[in-house]
């Protein structure tokens, strides 16, 4: 009798532990956000297929697919994989094994890749789309695409978030200025009716939590909002003073898209024997300027090249940013941001204060196309119970009249519950 109890006790532990997210423990310094491992990433592209600027997001029940594509500048062909992972509301793993969320294999290979054509940089790109025979999601909620190079052990190459809805609640989004008179010129405010008679809901003030992106940023979401009031069967969201982001500047540009020509904003393009050089004219503070308007890409950016038909003939530069400023910025630290630094104040992309020129500087390697960038801040040394956002009012400013994309995501996660759906979500611009 005890020999069977102790076969049923170990049986029962197997089973539990089967039942663990499998992939949580397989990779080497894994990092459940959008993060390149190393600087032979280059130009990574994660979007629905065949728009180039759009948040990572795909109805479940549709056939709409995500496009990825990188380049690895060290050349040559590595043995790449990629997987997907399961995540909850606050991009933690799930509970959910993959066998529960994947149809089709756990891992699979990169099979599609291209040598570059003729460029000093050389580089390989690699691409391909989800989801496809190979691998396929059964599941809404968030996800984490994993790039990695398969050896004994499997080191990360990239990392990219990515969402997979169902469309059970829609929802009418409105932008109005906030509450509070000091927000009124500087902010935009969200609030939004989510109606749900489509999908019956018990206890919607626990079972529904929102989150809501601006221009796909996830270091800046408003999460975990659940609805103000439940009317019929309409959730409210109409906090005061609650659902605010700041308005930013619309976004500065560069147009790295030929070589050949100096186009607004460079000062100078440079071909040596070995490399490309492009020193930028120099960027000043916008804090207290008048609203400009003008179309952007919402921080995002496009690769392209007018010097060549062919794509994989697209080069790389180094890129010389500098921010004009008298005196450094005591106590605080400056960065390049934008969808390609991945919106991180990491190492990096961090600028150093060079009095010759009275400016931060900053040389990144970057592709041939059009850029949109902004200047962050943060605290030098925070404190360590505090959270050290980024900041782009010391440089840029804010404007309630700025062109900004928004997403709101509803997540659903009742009692007894193993993962979060995502069942509503919208795009919109808040102009």
């Amino acid at each position: 009798m005890r020999m069977r109890f102790l076969i049923l006790i170990s049986c029962c532990l197997w089973l539990v532990s089967s039942m663990r997210p499998v992939h949580a423990q397989k990779f080497v310094d894994l990092r459940y956000e959008n993060y390149d491992y190393g600087n032979f990433v280059g130009a990574v592209r994660f979007h629905v297929e065949g728009l180039r600027t759009s948040y990572p997001i795909v109805d479940l029940a549709g056939s709409t697919r995500l496009y990825l594509s990188f380049d690895d500048l060290d050349g040559g062909v590595r043995d790449y994989y990629y997987t997907i992972i399961h995540c909850d509301r606050d991009w933690h793993p799930s509970q959910l094994n993959s066998m529960e969320y994947i149809d089709g294999y756990n891992e699979e290979r990169i099979l599609d890749f291209r040598y570059s054509n003729k460029t000093l940089q050389e580089y390989t790109n690699y691409r391909f789309s989800l989801p496809n025979q190979a691998i396929r999601w059964t599941k809404s909620g968030n996800y984490l695409l994993v790039v990695y190079e398969k050896d004994q052990d499997k080191y990360p190459v990239l990392t990219r978030r990515f969402v997979v809805a169902e469309r059970k609640i829609s929802i009418n989004p409105r932008l109005q200025r906030p509450s509070q008179p000091s927000k009124m010129r500087t902010h935009q405010e969200i609030d939004f009716v989510a109606n749900f008679e489509k999908f019956p809901l018990r206890n919607p003030q626990q079972d529904i939590k929102a989150v809501i992106l601006q221009n796909g940023r996830w270091d800046s979401a408003i999460d975990g909002l659940p609805p103000m009031f439940v009317r019929g069967d309409q959730l409210l969201y109409d906090y005061q003073n609650k659902i605010v982001f700041p308005g930013l500047k619309e976004f500065r540009f560069l147009d790295l898209r030929s070589f050949r020509y100096i186009s607004q904003n460079i000062g100078q393009v440079e071909r040596l024997p070995d490399r490309i050089e492009v020193t930028l004219l120099k960027d000043r503070k916008r804090v207290g300027q008048p609203y400009v308007e003008f179309e952007d890409l919402n921080g995002d950016f496009i690769i392209e090249t007018q010097d060549q038909n062919n794509t994989l003939a697209a080069d790389y530069a180094q890129v010389l940013f500098t921010l004009y400023s008298p005196e450094p910025l005591y106590d605080h630290n400056v960065y390049v941001m934008g969808t390609f630094t991945n919106w991180q104040a990491d190492e990096r992309y961090r600028m150093a204060y060079n009095q010759a020129v009275n400016g931060y500087v900053l040389k990144l390697p970057m592709k041939q196309g059009f850029y949109n960038y902004a200047y962050g801040v943060t605290k030098a040394k925070p404190d360590k119970k505090e959270a050290n956002p980024i900041n782009f009012s010391e440089v840029e400013g804010n404007w309630f009249e700025t062109e900004n994309n928004y997403t709101i995501l509803l997540y659903y996660h009742p009692f007894g519950a193993r993962y979060d759906r995502v069942v509503g979500f919208v795009n919109f611009s808040s102009n």
